[in-house]
């Protein structure tokens, strides 16, 4: 192997590392607010559902914390021996924002997570609310401030560069770069969509297997209205964000849309095959001037093109279609979300082959996230942190072999806890059927008697 092997392959160990990592962390910040929900309505009620709703989650909850928290864990050591030149460049930057997200956020939440997960029949009602609410607000914190360390790297911003390292000179401008509100609710709506698509796909599970339990109907109606709300909002959102791509990295944007050459009135292209040895698309299908008139607001808008950019643009075929599984997931989570409120407010229940589609989107937020994911980071591409260092000069000497090795074992692992992971949040759903189906008698076979208009 050669050294450019070498980079491929740290680049490849990374983004191995980060994908398996993000899924946990998207599900629990969205999960722990709903399990404030869940004991808000319970005070509020007085209803039983609402606590066997909290103690279900919960366990799921604590599985998914624990891996999120993991798999962290190995991604720090990769800034050490696969990219000593992030720290060398701007430690000053990224070491601070890294501290501070493991001073207020961190902590916070393993100070209370124990009282949250073991608590409740040692502490009174009030303080264990209390501290669920805490580990919500910690985990989102945590969030926001790996975030803003995200966004500053993709629109750097509040810095001077001294003898070829970065040095902190606004801290008010890095925490705020240009990116970072867009980037911080794009991230945490995708998280509660995942969350909403959770809940609502494990409630239909449950429901399929008989369970006709109130917690189970409740959990499902939750789900789904949650998800109608969010999506447009995410969609808003998207498109908010892609303004701001356009306008700190438009060669993002070309490599998104599929665009080579700069034009004005440019067209949205809905399929196609980017080639970049011949610097077009095959078989390319486009609607004329959507992409302008979506992008700038103006039908007549120009955008600049790819070639415009020389080398300096990222790899277009991944970010093209990565972007388009991310749309395409987004616009299937808003079909079926509205159409499933549409169902709940007409026939007051949701058909058997309603339930089926929502068990098979369970884990559709993690495929939006990922394709996401990609599509933001792979288009940051070439560089690391935008205009000041490139992935190539952070990458590190490490021998091939000796990443390829642990990319393997790396992957065998991952492999190994993701198919465990949903193993154990499938258990818990058949095991908390079995005990809503025995609470309630005889399920009706043919169509789950789920989300009553009395719900």
């Amino acid at each position: 192997m050669n050294e450019l092997d070498g980079f491929l392959l740290a680049r490849i160990q990374f983004a191995a590392n980060i994908s398996f990592h993000i899924l946990f962390p998207t599900i629990s910040i969205a999960l722990c607010w709903f399990l404030v929900f869940f004991k808000l309505r319970e005070r509020a009620t007085g209803a039983p559902h609402w606590r066997e709703l909290y103690q279900f989650w919960v366990k799921i909850f604590a599985v998914t914390f624990a891996l999120g928290v993991v798999s962290g864990i190995t991604m720090s050591f990769q800034f050490g021996t696969n990219w000593p030149g992030f720290m060398e460049k701007v430690g000053n930057v990224a070491g601070p924002l890294l501290a501070y997200e493991v001073l207020t956020a961190f902590f916070m939440e393993a100070t209370f997570l124990g009282i949250m997960l073991f608590g409740a029949q040692r502490v009174g009602e009030r303080v264990h609310l209390l501290a669920t609410l805490l580990v919500a607000v910690g985990t989102s914190l945590s969030a926001f401030w790996i975030l803003v360390l995200n966004s500053w790297m993709h629109t750097p911003a509040g810095h001077e560069i001294r003898d070829g390292v970065v040095h902190a000179v606004d801290w008010f401008a890095i925490v705020f770069n240009p990116s970072m509100p867009y980037r911080v609710v794009h991230m945490l709506l995708a998280s509660g969509l995942t969350g909403a698509f959770l809940i609502a796909g494990i409630s239909a599970y449950r429901g399929l297997r008989g369970d006709g339990s109130q917690a189970a109907q409740t959990g499902l109606k939750t789900g789904v209205i949650v998800a109608a709300i969010l999506i447009p909002l995410q969609i808003l959102a998207g498109d908010l964000h892609g303004l701001n791509t356009l306008e700190h990295q438009p060669a993002k944007i070309a490599a998104m849309e599929g665009i080579w050459e700069t034009q004005q009135g440019a067209p949205a292209v809905l399929f196609g095959l980017p080639d970049a040895k011949q610097q077009r698309n095959h078989y390319e299908i486009a609607i004329p001037k959507l992409a302008s008139f979506y992008l700038t607001h103006d039908i007549n808008g120009e955008l600049k093109g790819i070639k415009a950019f020389g080398d300096k643009h990222p790899p277009v075929a991944p970010v093209f279609f990565a972007f388009r599984a991310m749309v395409g997931v987004g616009l299937l989570m808003l079909a079926a979300s509205w159409l499933g409120c549409w169902l709940l407010w007409h026939r007051g229940r949701l058909p058997v082959w309603h339930l089926r589609g929502l068990v098979a989107m369970t884990f559709a937020g993690w495929v939006g996230v990922l394709a996401g994911w990609y599509t933001t980071e792979i288009g940051r591409q070439p560089w690391l942190v935008h205009g000041i260092l490139t992935a190539a000069d952070a990458a590190s000497s490490v021998a091939p072999a000796h990443i390829a090795l642990t990319l393997s074992l790396y992957l065998i692992l991952y492999a190994v806890l993701m198919a465990a992971y949903i193993s154990v949040v499938f258990f818990l759903a058949r095991k908390a059927a079995y005990a809503g189906e025995a609470g309630i008698g005889e399920p009706d076979t043919t169509e789950p008697a789920l989300i009553p208009r009395s719900a």
